[in-house]
């Protein structure tokens, strides 16, 4: 069983255990956090909204992290025109802990019947 789910603008295929790093969430290290399924693909596959609101992925944020530094270097031949800046990605690693999908409590309704009959025939 595996899930798609949503975070940080970007989609991950994560299965239970798997840890992985996502852009920083605003969680403290241990806490457990909700993501937000996209599809779920188990016996059968789930990708419609009604199905999705039952399915359930939880993580344990394991820590927070900064990734490696990217050098950014800005040129203009002829100009004498020379910038370099770095960046480093604040990361969050996180640790799935359950994938499930729940019971549906709504039974369908069926639709009430006419107190009269829809097509009457006369007579004549």
């Amino acid at each position: 069983m595996y899930a798609i789910v949503k975070t940080g603008g970007k989609q991950y295929r994560v299965e239970r255990g798997q840890t992985l790093l996502v852009e920083r969430l605003h969680a403290d290290e241990g806490a457990t956090v909700a993501l937000e399924p996209v599809l779920l693909r188990s016996d059968e596959t789930v990708f419609d909204a009604d199905g999705l609101q039952r399915v359930k992925v939880d993580a344990k944020v394991v820590e927070h992290l900064r990734g490696p530094k990217i050098r950014v270097f800005k040129f203009k031949p002829k100009r004498g025109y020379k910038r370099t800046s770095g960046h480093r990605q604040e990361l969050t690693r996180i640790e799935v802990t359950g994938i499930e999908l729940l019971a549906s409590n709504a039974k369908k309704k069926a639709a009430p019947a006419p107190d009269a009959p829809a097509a009457e025939t006369k007579e004549a």
